[in-house]
């Protein structure tokens, strides 16, 4: 007998492709005769449009770099130049309809002397995670075939996006100016419900300032909290979620009377992710023809569904390298522009990394700088086999010259694991028929069983309905121990 099969279709959202791509983007900075040496770059990255096409995903945004130098008369001084930029990722997947999400960070910025001008190269990487329809059909009948029929829990991505303003207002005492800011957001907690979804972190301020004529570091933590409204963020479960700065701003306002800056800090954060929607039908996970083989098509689905973040405050310390060469001449002033990069193993839980920062010193009464990185290592405890996406945030570090030409530094990280589990849905997606069975030779069949086989493997080998194997085994309780033999008694057809 042939198979006529029948089959649910059903339309879902699923995530079509998570492409990266690199562009370099350079700023011209002329700051007259006299200056010699860029102490610090600070890059701010703002996302402008992100458009998907036919096998390609367009995308651009805008760089501002502030650049920090000491001038002929041995202040120290800032310049900021922009630059807007739009670039490109490919792939065969991508089409019209989609939707696309991007985030920017700044790799590595290095300046280079170009006349007598300073070039700035920034490497931009863009992450495009690219959300799309899909279709699923799984057999929902199958006339000439046994089935097996579960309930299947399928999944459907929904994504969500928004912007959010952050202000914080306070104090610092002596300050006169702010030179740059460098600006790190991270997701403490993302959860859905009541039709909104909402969103808990930390913006981690460091500001590179003048007291007195010198430079100083002032390291700020300014928690947020946003909503946004999403219709289907109904049920209270967790949702992926990445943050960034679309622009900030930093105004300081000095009171001499009183010796205190006031700074005004704001952000405009922009934010997007996504969780998953989940229902529940009855779907066949495996099928076969009594009379003969059957051709399956078995479809998978898996899917990474957050099921919590972790927070991590760490203390790191160590010796570190310089990229100068320094001695008992050099007097240490400040380590501006920190930032940390790092691979987390998800198998072991072990972050390893370092962090960066520009260490700007003394010689001689010149004023030089060196960038300086710090290893660590942390172990993620609770993290083991589960941990899909990690952020780190850096503020609190000093550094110290602890024997002449070596350097060691202490920094305080901040770090957020996304633990997330994959959800699995599996059906068959296709049945056709395949070879039919000659007659069988024999009148009886003896089946000798594997510890803990079950009645539909029995029932498979067997090429019978389970209902007519459980009739034959006469009551025998299923999964077998593998020390049972299964006698099937066929009368010959005429």
């Amino acid at each position: 007998m042939s198979i006529k099969a029948e089959y649910q279709t059903e339309s879902y959202i699923k995530k079509i492709a998570e492409l990266t791509s690199r562009s370099v983007v350079e700023c011209r900075f002329s700051f007259g005769d006299g200056v010699s040496e860029v102490l610090a770059v600070s890059p701010q990255l703002s996302p402008e449009g992100c458009e998907v096409t036919s096998g390609r995903v367009n995308y651009g945004g805008r760089l501002v770099c502030t650049a920090v130098y000491c001038d002929v008369n041995g202040k120290l001084s800032r310049a900021q130049k922009g630059a807007e930029f739009s670039h490109f990722a490919d792939d065969d997947r991508l089409a019209p309809a989609q939707s696309a999400f991007l985030r920017l960070t700044c790799e590595k910025a290095t300046v280079r002397r170009d006349g007598s001008s300073f070039l700035v190269t920034a490497v931009i990487c863009a992450e495009i995670a690219v959300y799309g329809t899909a279709e699923r059909a799984y057999l929902s009948s199958a006339d000439g075939a046994v089935c097996r029929f579960e309930p299947v829990k399928f999944l459907s991505a929904v994504t969500f996006s928004g912007d959010s303003e952050v202000e914080d207002d306070f104090e610092a005492a002596g300050v006169e100016d702010i030179l740059t800011h460098d600006v790190k957001t991270i997701v403490t907690d993302c959860r859905c419900g009541g039709g909104e979804v909402r969103i808990s972190g930390e913006i981690f301020l460091s500001l590179l300032a003048l007291r007195s004529g010198e430079p100083v570091a002032l390291d700020r933590a300014i928690p947020f909290s946003s909503e946004i409204l999403c219709d289907e963020a109904v049920l209270p479960v967790r949702a992926m979620c990445c943050a960034q700065v679309k622009d900030a701003s930093v105004a300081a306002t000095v009171n001499e009377e009183r010796g205190r800056c006031g700074i005004n800090f704001t952000a405009q954060l922009s934010f997007f992710g996504c969780f998953y929607d989940e229902h529940e039908a009855t779907a066949a996970t495996d099928a076969f023809r009594t009379g003969g083989d059957c051709n399956l098509s078995l479809s998978e689905e898996t899917v990474p569904v957050c099921e919590d973040i972790r927070v991590y405050t760490e203390r790191v310390s160590g010796a570190c390298s310089v990229k100068a060469k320094i001695d008992y001449s050099c007097a240490f002033k400040v380590a501006a522009c920190p930032k940390a990069e790092c691979t987390c193993s998800a198998d072991t839980g072990m972050l390893e990394g370092a962090v960066t920062f520009m260490l700007i010193y003394s010689r001689e009464k010149e004023i030089h700088s060196a960038e300086v990185a710090l290893p660590f290592s942390v172990k993620l405890k609770g993290a083991e086999g589960d941990c899909s996406a990690v952020e780190v945030a850096v503020n609190n570090v000093s550094v110290r010259q602890r024997a002449e030409g070596e350097c060691e530094a202490e920094a305080s990280i901040k770090i957020t694991a996304v633990i997330s589990a994959g959800r699995r849905s599996g059906y068959i997606s296709e049945i056709a028929d395949g070879a039919d069975n000659e007659a069988e030779p024999c009148a009886v069949t003896v089946l000798l069983p594997f510890e803990g086989e079950t009645l539909w493997s029995a029932a498979k080998r067997l090429r019978m309905s389970p209902e007519e194997v459980a009739g034959a085994c006469g009551g025998t309780a299923f999964p077998l121990k593998g020390d049972e033999r299964i006698v099937i008694y066929r009368p010959k057809k005429c």
